[in-house]
């Protein structure tokens, strides 16, 4: 599956680029009228506050699943994520496997005050800076799609952007390769990419690797209350969820069933 999903990007990102070539866009975020509109939100401080914090995923549907609702109505689930509580959402904006659109994270920037990380498989420099250029206010890295050097060079323009950058790992080489580098933030995804197969025990193992100057953040697989004091027990600083919210028919009686409301 990751295959075929890194293989369509690739084809998305040269399709991009020549209907809004870098110089193009790098020319538009540098005019007054992007800078004057353009608000930063600080993605690491609103996740790092004490107890457990909650990243709200929105997207239409997942590889594993399928469609979460047969109404989509991505700006509604923002509002709810917000009254309900969360500190930050995620916005997939894949569009072939997730059926995500790089315009749901300027607008759901617009119709919240919460800091809005743009979550999908980023390959290219392009995309950084195409993230930015649509507001969002951090970006996931996947250390396993990245080289060290990558990553390295990936997180220093997103510093040059002030974009803060959630690191994403999988496994102790990934771990390596993120603590290598400047990245404050790090996330434990408990789904393998390649099979799709999730284990929360995944955090637990990989937990241990990661300096105590490190925020975490755990990813995948988080449904029940058990799971929330699982890991606020293991010293986790935030939670990315989005699949059990999206199931369900009332968002913010299932956030707060899992005391995250």
């Amino acid at each position: 599956m990751l295959n075929r999903i890194i293989a369509n990007k690739k084809r998305k990102i040269e399709e991009a680029k020549q209907n809004f070539p870098l110089k193009e866009m790098l020319k538009k975020i540098d005019s007054p009228d992007f800078r004057e509109f353009y608000q930063k939100r600080d993605f690491k401080k609103a996740i790092e506050n004490p107890g457990l914090s909650l990243i709200a995923e929105v997207k239409q549907k997942s590889p594993s699943y399928g469609r979460f609702r047969e109404h989509f109505d991505y700006l509604e689930i923002a509002r709810i994520y917000q009254k309900a509580g969360a500190e930050a959402i995620s916005v997939l904006t894949d569009k072939e496997f997730f059926g995500g659109e790089l315009r749901h994270l300027s607008e759901i920037k617009e119709n919240t005050f919460l800091p809005v990380l743009r979550k999908d498989f980023i390959i290219d420099e392009y995309q950084v800076c195409q993230s930015f250029f649509y507001k969002a206010d951090a970006v996931l890295l996947i250390a396993c799609l990245l080289t060290e050097k990558e990553l390295k060079n990936f997180l220093q323009l997103c510093g040059e952007l002030n974009l803060d950058a959630l690191v994403e790992v999988h496994n102790e080489g990934d771990i390596k390769k993120a603590i290598s580098t400047p990245g404050k933030i790090i996330g434990i995804n408990n789904r393998n990419l390649d099979s799709l197969e999730i284990d929360i025990k995944t955090t637990e193992n990989l937990i241990k690797l990661i300096p105590d100057d490190r925020l975490i953040v755990s990813e995948s697989g988080i449904s029940t209350r058990q799971d929330i004091k699982y890991l606020r027990d293991l010293g986790v600083d935030a939670v990315l969820i989005g699949e059990v919210f999206l199931k369900s028919a009332d968002i913010s009686k299932k956030m707060r069933e899992m005391a995250l409301a």
